[in-house]
């Protein structure tokens, strides 16, 4: 009998609102349209894209709370608060064959345990740089006709050995002090991820979207864990990170999947984009994922930004923002700059924007339109944002204001590195020293 009663109250319920617009669930409209066997509600629309100044009279002041060494081999991916205060003098390049590619794609520079520079040319050598500004060695395992197709690499690297993932499908391994081949493999597709390099193991994602776990020893395969593949091959470089035994990586997909790192079995997997709207796949560009605070950071070119729990996968916040570069989290603030040269504040807890200030102001002579920024680093009073048009803008953390411009190219530049106080900026055929 309280079975009945129940499902009687709970069948006038539903029709209640079903037929009420008092709800706030339909419009008069909807309901009209509803009455005719038409329902029009919109299930996906596109949020807008935020171009404000929010409490742009807030000023911010950050501690001493630096991270040492977040470029070397920094598993979580977050680079916190850097330290470097330096007066960005040229000092020095690192010259080489100019990359083809490099507007195309999202080459990482690598900083080895004993401060040396790894990048790569325009034929695949890579050179490993000394703190001297010399070339210590150069290697190049190309054929002829694999040279010709200009092929992307990507690194990680311990005390001895350098592993080498690239977009011809290759990976292999390189005694880091004397630059001698170890091993060399093939996979059945490209690569197109940064690598990690945890313990014996390393991971790396390929194009079809399939994270894969070699041995460091001899480059065997020892797990590979599968996900959606997508219709295009995306050139976006894929992210994974390293935390609590567990590979978190995204797809081209925006399938984030975390995954145990000895079984390489699925933990959890959150799609953070609808299966309805195809378009958004061609074109989606995640950030690099970042972990801190048991949580995982990112965000996309759809104006999307995440906070998932690393834990069990669960979204605890989104928030409207448009920017593909990889975030800052620090002292309970995450930092970040839109595609649109916005520098925004978000509390972490929530997702609440504390801060937003437009910083793309002080460039003149620019269609803004066209100028788009690459990456960015925040040390304890001031954030160093570089362009696609070769500026670097330098921020002041305490009011979100642009403080100068500097010309270190006229093309796509990286995003800043530091080490011991010096800042590298890649462009396509040198490697710039600051300091």
């Amino acid at each position: 009998m309280n079975k009945i009663i129940y499902f009687f109250f709970l069948l006038i319920l539903v029709s209640n609102c079903s037929l009420d617009t008092k709800t706030g669930l339909w419009t008069q409209s909807e309901k009209l349209d509803s009455e005719k066997g038409n329902i029009t509600k919109k299930l996906f629309e596109e949020s807008k894209i935020y171009e404000n100044e929010f409490n742009p009279s807030l000023k911010i002041k950050l501690k001493n709370k630096f991270k040492k060494n977040s470029f070397i081999n920094n598993l979580a991916n977050n680079n916190g608060i850097i330290k470097f205060d330096g007066e960005l003098k040229k000092i020095s390049k690192y010259k080489f064959s100019k990359i083809k590619k490099f507007d195309q794609y999202q080459p990482e520079l690598l900083i080895t345990k004993k401060n040396n520079l790894i990048f790569f040319n325009n034929k695949g050598t890579i050179l490993n740089f000394a703190n001297n500004n010399k070339l210590s060695w150069k290697k190049n395992i190309y054929s002829k006709k694999e040279k010709k197709q200009n092929p992307i690499l990507y690194f990680s690297s311990d005390d001895k050995t350098l592993i080498v993932a690239d977009n011809l499908a290759k990976y292999y391994a390189i005694n880091i002090n004397s630059g001698e081949l170890l091993w060399s493999k093939s996979n059945i597709a490209p690569f197109n991820s940064e690598v990690k390099i945890f313990k014996d193991k390393f991971f790396v994602i390929d194009f079809e979207n399939v994270i894969r776990c070699y041995s460091i020893k001899d480059g065997e395969e020892i797990w590979n864990f599968k996900t959606e593949k997508s219709f295009i091959k995306s050139q976006q470089k894929l992210s994974l990170i390293i935390n609590n035994n567990k590979v978190i990586f995204i797809n081209t997909l925006g399938d984030l999947s975390s995954v145990d790192i000895d079984s390489g079995k699925l933990v959890w997997q959150t799609p953070t984009q609808s299966s309805t709207i195809y378009e958004n796949y061609f074109s989606l560009k995640n950030s690099d994922l970042i972990a801190a605070n048991n949580t995982i950071y990112f965000s996309n070119n759809q104006n999307q930004f995440f906070a998932v729990d690393e834990t069990s996968g669960l979204i605890k916040w989104e928030q409207t923002l448009n920017s593909n570069l990889r975030p800052t989290f620090s002292e309970g603030l995450i930092f970040t700059v839109t595609l649109e040269g916005y520098f925004v504040v978000v509390d972490s807890r929530n997702g609440n924007i504390v801060r937003m200030t437009n910083v793309f102001y002080l460039i003149k002579n620019f269609k803004t339109k066209n100028i788009k920024p690459e990456g960015f680093i925040v040390s304890k009073n001031k954030v160093y944002l570089s362009l696609n048009n070769g500026r670097l803008i330098i921020i002041d953390i305490s009011t979100g204001k642009p403080m100068d411009i500097i010309k270190i190219d006229n093309e796509k530049i990286s995003r800043p590195y530091v080490n011991n106080n010096n800042m590298f900026i890649v462009k396509k055929n040198a490697i710039i020293k600051l300091n």
